[in-house]
């Protein structure tokens, strides 16, 4: 598909780019840039991003997983300056998805951890060695950004506290390992840890285990986390999913957990009584 319109920026010089993976990420990335005047391309993945982005982007073009080469000269020729990676792409489509594009294969076999986190960070680097500029994800969503303590109405409990605590220290030492970012606790006992299926089936998954008993979730971020990608999100649809699982708290770190929809989300948290706290560092 060619791009529709071109790509503008209040910033003068400044062009930008959103690679757009699944999800509402690359949504609210693009809403809140034309927000502050700015209308970036948007490059979606096909295998992952909702084709809704064509009708919301001033500019889109269709690349796939195996075509990182065309991506790079597209950023170029578009004299992009700066890019937002938005929304995730599945652990499996990316190892799965890469290899038919030399240049990805050529960096894939030259890892020596083949995880998602060594890819995207080597898919990076092809970027700025370029002159372009890899921003935080959260460059233009700061005010979704999770605060520390009580976010929804009803703060955990002492049990639930110590719940989270101890999650806490589960899923920092996953997160450490990048092998997921969230640990199900359901008294002071872990019942389930996030892996390739992300969070909200590790909950699912919980929630079929324990018949019923109210489940505390924390999702955290890496110790050394390259907010460029693979920021920690939460949003409507995990409250949704915490409801059928008979999830009672959502433990989040502050600072760097972007909340989706915030203003639904926390009322649907609030109806269904469910607290959402932000962990500080």
């Amino acid at each position: 598909m060619e791009p529709k319109g071109q790509v503008k920026s209040s910033a003068g010089a400044e062009r930008f780019a959103v690679i757009a993976g699944n999800g509402r990420f690359p949504f609210f990335v693009v809403e809140a840039a034309r927000e502050q005047g700015i209308h970036p391309l948007v490059v979606a993945i096909k295998e992952e991003a909702s084709p809704e982005l064509s009708r919301k982007a001033e500019s889109v073009r269709w690349l796939g997983l195996s075509e990182v080469a065309q991506c790079l000269e597209l950023l170029g020729s578009e004299r992009i300056t700066k890019v937002v990676l938005a929304g995730q792409v599945k652990h499996a489509q990316i190892f799965g998805g890469v290899r038919g594009d030399s240049l990805a294969a050529e960096a894939l076999n030259a890892m020596d951890r083949k995880n998602t986190d060594a890819l995207i960070g080597a898919f990076v680097e092809m970027i700025e060695l370029r002159g372009i500029e890899v921003v935080d994800s959260t460059f233009f969503l700061k005010p979704l950004i999770a605060a520390p303590g009580a976010i929804a109405a009803r703060r955990p409990d002492e049990k639930e506290m110590a719940d989270i605590a101890y999650g806490r220290e589960i899923a920092k030492q996953i997160a450490a390992l990048d092998v997921g970012q969230t640990a199900v606790i359901a008294d002071h006992a872990c019942v389930a840890v996030e892996a390739m299926e992300g969070t909200d089936l590790t909950i699912e998954r919980a929630g079929t285990l324990c018949n019923g008993k109210p489940l505390v979730v924390v999702k955290v971020s890496k110790p050394s986390q390259d907010m460029r990608f693979d920021v920690p999100v939460a949003g409507v649809k995990t409250i949704q999913v915490m409801k059928r699982a008979n999830a009672r708290v959502l433990a989040l770190d502050a600072g760097k957990t972007l909340l989706f929809d915030r203003e639904r989300m926390i009322a649907e948290a609030d109806a269904a009584g469910i607290a959402i706290w932000g962990m500080e560092a």
